[in-house]
């Protein structure tokens, strides 16, 4: 039987440690997080919360004797443009592209802060077991609240959202005012996240059109699942795009900073590992119960979990593909438009990468050789 701690107040999961020193940009960005006395970098609020997730898991384990759920690295494509494209643009004189993604990832953190908004069903009464000592009971105790400060900021210190901002300033000596950043922004249809409350009841109509779920179970339980679901498979997708951007931004001839945004990119990317944890043990959790409807029918969770697993899976994949594939394709266009030797060099970048355009889309080779087909609509 596992001793380890599994009971935690909010104000225990949203604590940090004691830093040596706090995280600043030379560009005088305050950032979450810290460093320690041998100088290695602490992620914020992770003081009791990176050991929470792991008692969850022994816990979990212990309980039901199951594997996590697990989504692979590898199932996702590589970032686009890859390394080798990027490097080839920037060694072009063609920045813009790279400095409108860095953009575009900062103002898509921003949206993390929504989690805190999110409609929460009552867990107990929707699962046949206790949850008491699980990372479920502590969604609505702490762990939404630190993944949102995580994404967005909380208070005079910067979060993710910013400090993509900060690398993008730093590699590129300010691309871009407050106007041209919502250029961009209004390019790739983008609307920044800004902190407010989205209308859930807006979301709510279109989701319900669209549930997997029988109708028997908690619409605020499908829709949190969903969230959560798409939230892990963006955090474990998101690693490309975190190497990607760490090797190009580590490159001296090509980006300024003396490799600092890659360091930035770094402590980003360790930041969101708890996020991986604790949305993976939380699913394999619900999974490992039996659940209950509003009539008192009994579901299977791990059936209930392999619909929203497989629906996301397909739109991780495909449809959210095509439109970031066609989003970063405009922005690469835009930014060679009316150079002479326009057409030479995406006659040389297309061969750079897995990514191959047609007449109606695209053609990527998949990690594992596979060639998908994916439309441009």
């Amino acid at each position: 039987m596992t001793t380890e701690q599994v009971e935690f107040t909010g104000t225990e999961l949203l604590q940090s440690h004691d830093y040596q020193a706090p995280l600043e940009t030379t560009n005088g960005v305050r950032c979450h997080g810290g460093f320690d006395e041998d100088g290695t970098y602490v992620s914020p609020r992770t003081k009791h919360r990176v050991p929470a997730i792991e008692a969850w898991e022994g816990k979990r384990v212990e309980d039901c004797g199951t594997p996590p759920l697990e989504a692979p690295l590898a199932t996702w494509p590589e970032h686009f443009p890859n390394v080798a494209q990027t490097t080839f643009l920037l060694g072009k004189g063609v920045p813009q592209p790279m400095i409108s993604e860095l953009t575009r990832i900062g103002t898509v953190e921003g949206f993390g802060a929504m989690m805190r908004h999110l409609p929460l069903p009552d867990f107990q009464v929707i699962f046949d077991d206790s949850i008491a000592g699980t990372a479920t009971e502590h969604i609505r105790k702490g762990l939404f609240e630190a993944h949102s400060r995580d994404e967005a900021g909380w208070e005079d210190e910067a979060g993710h959202d910013r400090m993509w901002y900060a690398a993008r300033d730093i590699a590129f000596e300010n691309p871009a005012t407050e106007d041209q950043t919502q250029a961009m922004l209004q390019r790739m249809g983008i609307t920044p996240a800004g902190g407010g409350v989205p209308d859930f009841q807006k979301l709510r109509e279109a989701a319900i059109a669209m549930r997997v779920l029988p109708n028997d179970i908690d619409f605020d339980l499908e829709s949190m699942l969903n969230r959560m679901i798409g939230l892990l498979f963006i955090e474990i997708s998101a690693f490309h795009a975190f190497a990607w951007a760490e090797e190009v931004l580590r490159d001296t001839d090509l980006t300024a900073g003396g490799g600092e945004a890659a360091d930035i990119v770094s402590y980003i990317r360790q930041d969101e590992t708890p996020h991986v944890g604790y949305l993976t043990v939380a699913l394999s959790e619900m999974r490992d119960r039996t659940w209950v409807g509003r009539t008192g029918t009994k579901y299977d969770g791990e059936e209930m979990i392999q619909l929203l697993w497989d629906k996301a899976m397909s739109e991780s994949l495909f449809a959210r593909r095509g439109d970031f594939l066609k989003l970063i394709s405009r922005e690469i266009n835009n930014a060679i438009e009316g150079r002479a030797d326009r057409d030479d060099l995406m006659d040389e970048f297309w061969p750079l990468g897995v990514v191959q355009p047609t007449a109606e889309g695209w053609v990527e080779t998949r990690p594992g050789g596979e060639q998908v087909e994916i439309p441009a609509a």
